[in-house]
């Protein structure tokens, strides 16, 4: 997951958005570092990861959906390079997993920055259907590949 949240922090610092952490795991912090600006920290219950980047929804839309799509990049390029291995495997999965339009995926979150900025405005209701008919939308996908390889 490191490299997943690498590649969100390579393009933010690209586009000028600051960054403040890089965290892995959720809940309490338990040890951290700082290098440079950007505060390095392990947290209590290692289910996810994230990039605190500051002022990213000031930023245009293309850089928004960037630095959205670049941990996805990062995982699909070390997926490839890893092609065959665990750890191949793993990155592969991983920007399947986030190219979904789940809630608070990456897929999702380039997904609400387009409708957005089609609207030219947010919109709860129009944000709803997105978000339902995106988790929808995945658990048929994740159905079908069961299906396929699985049997």
């Amino acid at each position: 997951m490191i490299i997943h949240e690498l590649g969100h922090l390579c393009a933010a610092r690209s586009q000028g958005i600051s960054c403040s952490e890089l965290g892995l795991g959720i809940g309490p912090k338990l040890i951290g570092v700082r290098l440079g600006r950007i505060r390095f920290n392990l947290r209590a219950i290692p289910l996810g990861s994230f990039v605190r980047l500051d002022g990213l929804a000031l930023s245009s839309p293309r850089a928004q959906v960037y630095v959205h799509l670049a941990g996805i990049a990062f995982n699909l390029v070390c997926g490839i390079a890893g092609y065959g291995t665990l750890f191949g495997w793993i990155n592969l999965l991983l920007a399947a997993g986030n190219v979904l339009p789940l809630y608070q995926h990456d897929g999702w979150k380039c997904g609400v920055v387009i409708l957005r900025t089609i609207l030219r405005r947010s919109s709860h209701p129009v944000e709803w259907a997105f978000t339902f008919s995106g988790g929808f939308v995945s658990l048929v996908i994740a159905w079908a590949a069961v299906r396929i390889f699985v049997g």
